[in-house]
């Protein structure tokens, strides 16, 4: 996927049926207003601006071309759910009133502004008598309704959202920020694999080596001992190399990698101290990366379930869209659970970045908590 396709791409989520009729029906009074308070001001304006009254005029219509447009951004993302976020406008700092009128008619913002407005009109006349007709008819609420709210919400997103240049700065000031966080839970991979290394294996094979020098510097004059020493020696061995074997294991499990997420996800749920339901289907096999990502985020937040949750059991579902790999863990614990600076949680979000991936947790007191990862198959 290219950085344009990326920037292009932007998940709008499908709306509720209530909030999808509450939308249609009370956007309807809105967009009359709208339409004729713009329309009659831009036509007096555009009329009487040759004897200057029209200036004031089109100067106070677009003002309130950005106003709407403000509040419809707001009033989409709380009923529909979609992204929309204030947008960057031209500064205006040090500006007389005339120049600042100037700058918001050559920002390119203002007349998405106002397309945007002037479609919303004629849409709502479709929409009114659907969301009217959904209050009775059940399956035009829950199918017909929400889809068109959907269409609606592109729409809104397409004319009031960033443009492609701040998507593209948005873009990457997103990477950086989960370059850093990658670069992070990298670093603390490996300090972790070495204080394995140091505190395990590596002091086994020392005991292994003082052992045998031991029974060397004995060899002739007692092989009693020297035979305590070599059978001490091979049980150290045997320790540094399941030691050794486990810190491969965590490194990048044999199973995951001959067998699939499946088989390892059914292996981790198998040695949980709870009952663990797991499901998976991510066909085509998702990259190593992917995998690898979502076999730790699994394992790690079963360990935390199984250690302070409280829980007796628990679900982990995964399955793949066309471009996202989603892990989904609930259980049936306390709940409170949160995302914290250096914390449990943290870790698994940080884990999630190195490819882009997002992290959300929703665990309200007394349960039950959902951890949902979206793991992107293309980045």
């Amino acid at each position: 996927m290219t950085i344009d396709q990326q920037v292009q791409h932007v998940e709008i989520p499908r709306p509720r049926p209530l909030k999808s009729i509450v939308y249609m029906i009370v956007s309807f009074f809105f967009r009359i207003l709208q339409f004729v308070l713009i329309v009659t001001g831009l036509a007096v304006g555009i009329a009487t601006v040759v004897v200057w009254i029209g200036f004031p005029i089109l100067m106070a219509t677009t003002n309130f071309i950005r106003w709407s447009a403000d509040r419809e951004r707001g009033w989409a993302r709380k009923m529909l759910g979609t992204p929309l976020e204030p947008v960057e406008r031209l500064p205006l700092e040090g500006l007389t009133l005339v120049k600042r009128w100037l700058t918001r008619l050559t920002d390119a913002t203002t007349w998405r502004d106002l397309a945007y407005l002037m479609l919303a009109f004629p849409l709502a006349c479709v929409e009114l008598p659907i969301a009217l007709a959904s209050i009775v008819l059940l399956p035009m609420a829950i199918w017909v309704t929400p889809w068109l709210a959907w269409l609606h919400g592109n729409l809104a997103f397409t004319f009031l959202g960033p443009n492609r240049t701040q998507r593209l700065e948005q873009k990457a000031e997103h990477l950086q920020a989960s370059r850093a966080r990658g670069v992070d839970a990298a670093e603390a991979e490996r300090r972790r694999i070495e204080r394995d290394l140091h505190d395990g294996a590596q002091q086994r094979l020392v005991a292994v080596a003082m052992s045998l020098g031991r029974a060397k510097s004995k060899f002739d004059q007692d092989p009693d001992a020297v035979r305590e020493l070599i059978d001490e020696a091979h049980l150290d061995a045997k320790l540094a190399v399941s030691e050794l074997r486990d810190l491969a294991r965590g490194i990048y499990p044999a199973v995951l990698g001959d067998r699939g997420l499946d088989a390892a996800l059914s292996a981790q749920a198998a040695k949980s101290p709870i009952h663990v339901d797991v499901q998976v289907d991510v066909e085509p096999r998702p990259p190593a990366a992917v995998e690898t990502t979502a076999y730790f985020i699994v394992g790690e937040t079963l360990t935390n379930i199984a250690k302070h949750s409280g829980a007796t059991e628990a679900g982990v579902k995964v399955w793949r869209t066309d471009s996202m790999v989603i892990v989904e863990i609930t259980d049936n614990g306390h709940g409170g659970a949160e995302v914290r600076p250096g914390g449990g949680l943290a870790g698994l979000a940080d884990r999630a970045a190195t490819i882009d991936g997002v992290i959300t947790v929703v665990s309200p007191p007394g349960g039950p908590t959902v951890i949902r990862a979206d793991l992107p198959c293309q980045w």
